[in-house]
């Protein structure tokens, strides 16, 4: 058997590639979200994979911690990242997508499997979106602190409790919320638009990072009012495994991970 060279496997790739036009894109309902999500509990239920995300989260948790107890001045940051998690959820998915994709055609699901990915076409366009999606978190933790410094800087608060009660009560702590809020919105926004459909079309379709963010955008643009709700449902469902220590999210990440591959099935005919 002769092996091919690495340009003869990029010349391979590139003549069974797929190109934006060549993808078609549905319209999809609130119906398909929660249908969407009854699937994702359900693959859930067939493979639970909160174990190994117990482990991540337990780290994160402890991250945030020493924010709180070891580094009082970085404070202002546990908020940004933590919320900024909506960002990079989706690289953290890809598992359960091509856990869900193995059991749509009757495979076993499991961590090793999950990862095989990396030795296919898949890995270079999926790892540019994840570079783009770090790049977007960083961006977002980054314009957090300029807020907080264009706020506080002159006198930032002295304790925690000092903080929170600045936050709370003050004019500018309220200047902190609705401007956070509001550019918060403006990446989540982005970021939805950007990732929706373009990681698991990435994982299940030959085509390029930009293809797959080009599709992902005319997803989004095609079903801008149902993939906003989706959105919410993301946003609570992380605030909410978030609160419980980030612990629930070993719980809640999952769940959504096979929710969206299933979205993206509604989403994007599959020709295959």
């Amino acid at each position: 058997m002769v092996e091919l060279t690495h340009q003869q496997k990029e010349s391979a790739f590139e003549d069974i590639c797929l190109s934006a036009k060549d993808i078609q894109i549905n319209r999809i309902g609130l119906r398909d979200l929660w249908q969407s999500l009854r699937e994702g509990y359900d693959d859930y239920g067939a493979k639970p994979s909160s174990i190994a995300l117990l482990i991540l989260f337990y780290f994160l948790f402890a991250l945030v911690f020493s924010l709180f107890a070891f580094g009082q001045e970085m404070r202002y940051l546990v908020f940004p990242m933590v919320a900024g998690f909506n960002l990079i959820g989706p690289i953290v998915a890809i598992a359960f997508f091509e856990m869900s994709r193995r059991r749509e055609k009757g495979l076993d699901m499991n961590w090793r499997s999950s990862f095989r990915f990396i030795h296919t076409h898949s890995f270079a366009p999926i790892l540019a979106l994840s570079f783009l999606m770090m790049v977007l978190y960083v961006s977002w933790v980054y314009m957090a602190e300029l807020i907080y410094f264009g706020l506080f800087g002159e006198n930032p608060p002295s304790s925690m409790a000092d903080f929170i009660n600045q936050v709370l009560t003050t004019r500018r702590g309220g200047a902190l919320i609705a401007y956070g809020n509001f550019v918060g919105f403006l990446f989540a926004f982005a970021a939805m638009a950007l990732s929706v459909v373009a990681f698991p079309l990435a994982l299940d379709k030959p085509v390029t990072a930009m293809t797959a963010i080009t599709v992902s955008i005319k997803a989004f643009s095609l079903n801008v009012y149902v993939l906003a709700v989706w959105g919410i449902v993301v946003v609570v469902f992380i605030a909410l495994g978030a609160a419980l220590f980030l612990i629930g999210l070993a719980v809640a990440l999952p769940i959504l991970g096979h929710a969206t591959w299933h979205l993206y099935r509604k989403i994007v005919v599959n020709q295959s």
